[in-house]
């Protein structure tokens, strides 16, 4: 017999990065001992990185055996179809102590022809940054392939990347093939595809603790670069309070952006799961006589059979997801 589906919660995945710090722990509570903790993946259906339920009655089960035994009630019939029993976001808190690489990913074609898996189409939302930290997005002129190759080679590639500043809200929408990096000192949620395949082009001439250097994409990344996207990566959005506000919508996902103080009546009526990411503050999610509380740092997914439940806060600040 099924157990009724709930607002579900799940154990952070903590990965250790070369370039991770401690903000995951300091400022938002993740528990590790991993000296550098780059991620927490909140939300995954990775191969080899499921997600496991904190919570409730199903407290212990994996992601992947809810979609196989919940199906559409967990995703969506409009999902199901789609995607069957392979869950179609990755929600992630990044902490960068140090540089990133510079990156990039493939297009859907690219990423089935070469990997088995779906391309990585990705958004970015600011939760703090340190002063003068900045993401890479873009180049920063008319590029062509063979401009890039020869700043490639002759390791200057720095000087045709685009550099924004950034601060606490700053939100950039990452297509695929779209060249970039987040910066030192920028915490960060990110909503994407799931896929965890990335071309590295260039990684700051790093070596790990063995002196290697890390593997580079070069031959991969050139037929999946987009050398002549438009200038739209950067999101504006309203900011008006106890509505949805809408960050970003693509194919792939829809993200907008919710300020909570009152007790808010939500109604889903997008055939889909829900997710709440907690960027700032805490609020209660109530169905019935059941609530759950989800803080600054958390993530709740709502199973798609569940279309109506309250969002109470005196002061929360939330990124409301969808498919």
């Amino acid at each position: 017999m099924k157990n009724t589906l709930y607002p579900l919660k799940f154990h952070p995945i903590l990965k250790d990065k070369i370039w991770g710090g401690e903000k995951l722990k300091s400022l938002l509570h993740k528990d590790s001992k991993l000296p550098n903790v780059g991620e927490s993946w909140e939300i995954s259906d990775v191969d080899g990185d499921t997600s496991i339920v904190s919570n409730g009655s199903l407290e212990s089960q994996s992601l992947k055996h809810l979609l196989n035994t919940y199906k559409a009630d967990l995703i969506g019939e409009k999902n199901y179809r789609q995607f069957g029993d392979k869950f179609p976001l990755l929600i992630k808190f990044i902490d960068a102590k140090e540089d990133l690489s510079i990156q990039l990913h493939p297009n859907d074609e690219l990423a089935a022809k070469r990997h088995n898996s779906f391309g990585k189409t990705e958004m970015w939302y600011v939760m703090q940054a340190d002063k003068d930290a900045n993401l890479i997005v873009d180049f920063n002129q008319k590029m062509t392939p063979e401009l890039y190759l020869e700043h490639l080679n002759n390791n200057s590639l720095t000087e045709i990347l685009n550099f924004d500043k950034v601060k606490t809200g700053d939100t950039y929408f990452i297509e695929v093939g779209r060249v970039h990096a987040i910066g030192a000192g920028v915490l960060l949620a990110e909503i994407q595809q799931t896929s965890d395949i990335t071309y590295r082009i260039y990684d700051w001439d790093r070596t790990d603790d063995a002196g290697n250097a890390r593997e580079l994409h070069t031959e991969l990344a050139i037929d999946a670069i987009g050398f002549d996207m438009p200038d739209n990566f950067r999101v504006s959005y309203d900011t008006t309070f106890n509505q949805s506000n809408a960050l970003v919508s693509c194919p792939y996902f829809t993200t907008n952006y919710l300020k909570v103080d009152t007790e808010l009546a939500r109604e889903n009526t997008y055939d889909s799961f829900m997710i709440y990411i907690c960027v700032d503050g805490e609020a209660e999610i109530k169905i019935g006589e059941v609530t759950q509380i989800i803080k600054k740092g958390e993530t709740i997914l709502i199973p798609a059979a569940i279309t109506t439940f309250q969002i109470v806060a005196e002061d929360a600040t939330l990124l409301e997801v969808y498919v």
